[in-house]
């Protein structure tokens, strides 16, 4: 997810967590890597929580203590939690889609260089996998609510507004859209450049 009162990216550094905080991140990329590593051996519908739980050296309780379902292992990263925080550090003057536009280049860039396949593979099982697909649009109304705090904050708006609350939502949809057109067109294009235009079409509408 820069301008030098945005805190560096990734927002989660290890180094600076106490022992508690290490050993739950430490366990949670556990289970995202034994889950990521079974699908790909035998596919998501096959995959269990229970294989899960064992490829991870964990409980099934515990793969369900960080992650309420399945589905929320492959959506959810070490980002999300942090996302509002990331978005309030930037200058209150600048448009809220150009904090938005910064924030999201510079987690794509660190994403596809640290970790391309799992991009990948997340981004197509969200196209692929009915489950996840809803999973994924059940989560957006929590991220909209988020970012509906944070465009009101920054327009003198109550969040409840329904003016923001579309735009919010939008700016979802959007984001959503741009990430299954990546996978069902086999990775083609660059995914900076789909978000990009993405949020250019909630900015400025159709082209022509």
């Amino acid at each position: 997810m820069s301008v030098t009162t945005q805190p560096s990216f990734p927002p989660v550094d290890p180094s600076q967590l106490g022992l508690r905080e290490r050993k739950k991140l430490r366990t949670r990329i556990a289970i995202r890597e034994a889950t990521y590593r079974l699908i790909a051996e035998q596919g998501y519908e096959a995959t269990t929580v229970e294989q899960i739980a064992e490829a991870a050296e964990v409980s099934p309780s515990t793969v369900f203590r960080y992650f309420p379902t399945k589905e929320d292992i492959v959506l959810t990263d070490e980002y999300d939690a942090v996302l509002e925080g990331v978005l309030r550090a930037r200058p209150a003057e600048e448009p809220f889609l150009e904090s938005l536009r910064a924030i999201l280049a510079q987690a794509l860039e660190l994403a596809l260089r640290t970790e391309p396949e799992t991009t990948k593979v997340r981004m197509r099982l969200m196209a692929e996998v009915p489950a996840v697909r809803a999973r994924t649009l059940e989560s957006m109304s929590v991220t909209g609510r988020m970012l509906c705090r944070v465009i009101a904050e920054r327009a003198g708006l109550d969040e409840e507004t329904l003016e923001v609350r579309v735009y919010a939502m939008s700016i979802l949809a959007a984001l959503h859209e741009a990430s299954l057109y990546w996978a069902e067109t086999d990775y083609r294009d660059d995914i900076r450049t789909l978000v990009d235009r993405a949020l250019t079409t909630i900015d400025g509408g159709l082209p022509g």
